[in-house]
């Protein structure tokens, strides 16, 4: 099965072929591409075969998954080509490498926050926890996506309390959005613009290998 979508491979340096890995799939912000996030989850390879997925779309001075045609709005059409196209390379790397898909994981920052919340509504418990970076969930997600359970999922949410790019209400309501749900959620904030700290990296670097024993 051919890739539908150029990506970056993280993997553990001894791999036994008679066991299967945890996988995350990594999605970088708007105008940036895949190298950009590998820095953040350094380390994490030992454990996860990690992706890091370059958006579709050209966005100078990197990509994009989607665009946007006014504040917290994309562009409907776009952005469920972008869902669309994304689904495809979980399944893909589903056929193509040893994962294990009981412990698979979204790690987004901005457009790619967005992504995974939106892949983690629409994936449902296939997918065992996201770490949303500072994101949101467009309405027509919550309002005409067909939306899977979560009640086994796991959420890391964050969100800077001086981002002045996406409002830090937002994050709030991901937050409760998320519980609602029935999801369980870590909602985590930072005295931040739209950025990940040090403090965040490190926060949600030790969430996930916790969440990984569970």
């Amino acid at each position: 099965m051919n890739s539908p979508m150029i990506y970056e491979l993280r993997k553990p340096t001894q791999i036994d072929p008679e066991k299967t890995y945890p996988a995350l799939f990594i999605m970088h912000g708007i105008g940036s591409n895949e190298q950009n996030m590998l820095s953040l989850v350094d380390g994490l390879d030992d454990q996860f075969y990690i992706f890091s997925i370059r958006g579709h779309l050209s966005q100078p001075p990197g990509f994009a998954y989607f665009t946007i045609q006014g504040y917290g709005k994309p562009h409907r059409e776009v952005f469920d080509d972008g869902i669309s196209k994304l689904t495809t390379f979980i399944d893909y790397a589903c056929v193509d490498y040893p994962l294990d898909e009981s412990r698979m994981y979204l790690l987004g920052f901005s457009q790619g926050a967005i992504l995974a919340m939106t892949l983690g509504l629409s994936l449902g418990n296939r997918i065992k926890g996201i770490v949303a970076l500072s994101g949101y969930i467009p309405g027509f997600v919550k309002e005409e996506y067909n939306l899977k359970p979560v009640e086994q999922l796991s959420a890391f949410i964050s969100h800077g309390e001086m981002d002045q790019v996406l409002p830090f209400d937002w994050g709030v309501a991901n937050n409760d959005y998320f519980r609602k749900l029935g999801a369980t959620v870590t909602f985590q904030t930072y005295q931040e613009g739209h950025t990940v700290s040090l403090q965040n990296q490190q926060d949600f670097m030790k969430w996930l290998q916790e969440d990984l024993k569970k």
